[in-house]
This record gives structure tokens, sequence and C-alpha cells, in this order.
């Protein structure tokens, strides 16, 4: 083992040194803070308009970008000659380059998603069977915020290639409510008292009204399309009380909702009674 002494430490230390670490040091730091402070102006000016997940991948190639200038300025305050280092990164770049095609894909349809803007950052969205929130658009993938509060991340390319279903893309939504009552229901009375407890719901919005359809005649019923329209972010609450008043508004005007028996009768007579479909809710 060498035994370096304190003395000689001081004479490795000559002010040349000094002045590289000082040059050094005064790069990293004055780097970093003309970083921050392009990055806050483009964001506060240049993307003043830009979507969300714009502004989130500019501000990323900003930093990014930074970053590898301050490295190369610090190399070169080193004395390391750039022209064999880029030489050698060249090397490198051609075996990164075959080994990582999937995330150059997942980069270039992260500008694509952008450039569409399909969705937003925050907006709810359904990727196959996946629904939630996004969280964060980044170069490589989409992070979505489930209902239960889950995490997910989901690669560029593969969003780029999926069906997505924007629900929260615009201010209102509509709830489509499937419903079948018996035939001995008055069907007219049905309607009225739909549209009265669409019209008494301070939830539902009158503009556009709500909608009434006779759908079909089934062996079970008569299937009805009941449809309101209600700001989107109040879903939860708005079908909850709709669905409360329609159970207790029809009990009071006599109005069945269909439940389909199918009867297999058994030598002593019994039988076996199967419940049909129950009031169900769509959305569009």
């Amino acid at each position: 083992m060498i035994l370096v002494t304190f003395q000689e430490m001081l004479d490795r230390l000559n002010l040349e040194t000094l002045t590289h670490v000082a040059r050094v040091a005064l790069i990293a730091a004055g780097g970093y803070i003309i970083i921050r402070i392009i990055a806050v102006v483009v964001r506060r000016t240049l993307t003043r308009n830009a979507s969300e997940q714009s502004k989130i991948l500019i501000h990323k190639m900003i930093i990014y970008t930074g970053a590898a200038l301050i490295v190369i300025f610090i190399l070169d305050e080193l004395g390391v000659k750039l022209s064999t280092l880029l030489g050698a990164a060249g090397v490198l770049g051609v075996a990164l380059g075959i080994a990582s095609q999937k995330s150059i894909g997942n980069i270039i349809s992260g500008f694509f998603l952008v450039s569409d803007k399909t969705f937003e950052v925050g907006d709810a969205i359904k990727v196959g069977t996946i629904v939630g929130v996004v969280h964060s658009l980044d170069l490589l993938s989409i992070k979505l915020r489930t209902f239960d509060n889950t995490l997910i991340r989901i690669p560029n390319d593969l969003i780029i290639t999926t069906e997505i279903t924007n629900i929260t893309r615009f201010p209102i939504r509509r709830m489509d409510l499937a419903i079948t009552v018996t035939y001995e229901s008055d069907l007219s009375r049905t309607r009225d008292v739909l549209l009265e407890i669409a019209g008494e719901n301070l939830l539902c919005l009158q503009e556009p009204s709500p909608f009434f359809l006779i759908k079909n005649f089934t062996a079970s019923g008569v299937e009805i399309l009941f449809a309101v329209w209600f700001e989107k972010t109040r879903f939860v609450d708005v079908k909850n009380s709709v669905f409360m008043s329609i159970r207790e508004r029809f009990d009071q005007e006599g109005i069945v909702l269909s439940v389909m028996e199918v009867k297999v009768s058994y030598p002593s007579g019994n039988t076996l009674p199967v419940p049909a479909q129950p009031l169900t809710e769509q959305q569009d």
C-alpha cells in the first residue's frame, strides 16, 4: 500500500489543478442554472398554448440536451479528446441502436401521440380493457392512474396501435340506461316518469334534453333506452341518484321492471325461476 502524505497531496494540488476544478464546478453550476432558466422561459412563453404533454416532452428534451452539453464541456475542460470519445461513442451507439430499437420506436410514437392530441394529461381514457386517468406522457410510455389508485405503464408503440377511447374529452357526457318493463306497465306513464326524474334531478342537464326510446319488444318485456346528459365530473353522483329515483318512482307508480322466468316443470310440480337482465347502464 502506498501512503500519500498530506504534504504530497498539497504539492499535487497546484494552481493549475485548482483552476481546472474551479472551472469544472463553475461549468456544472452555471450550466444547471442556465438550463433551468431556459426551461422555465420556454414553458411560460413559447409553450403557453401547448398541451400539457407537449410541455412535459419539451421540458425533458431541454433538460437532457443541456445535461449532455454540460458533460461535453466538462470533459473538454478535463483535457479529454472529444474526437476519440466520439469515435468510441459511435461504435457504442451502433451497438445500443441495435439493442434499443424498441425504445426508439417508443420515442417516435411518443411524438406522434403529442401531435395527434387524442388525449391530454388529466383525461380519463380507455386503452383496450384498461381504464384510467392519464398521469404522465413520457418519451417511452404513458402512465395511467386507475380508479382504484394503481399506476399502469403502457409503452407508446402499443398506444399508437391500440384503439383509444377518451371518456372525458368533452365537458359533458351522456349516460344511457337500458330498462326493460313488463307488458302490463303503462308505457306512456313510464316515459313521463323517466322524463320527470331527469327534470327534477339537478345533476342532469336539460340541454341537450333527456332521451326516451322504445327499442324493442322481447320475450321478457319492452326494452327502453333512457339517456341523460351530465357534466363529466359528476358521473358517480348522477348514476346513483338516477338509479335510486327510478327504483323509488317505479314502485310508487306501479311500473314493474321485467324479470323473465324460465319455468322447468318437475314431477312434484315445482318450478325453477331464472331472473333475467337487471337495469344496466351504457356510456357514449
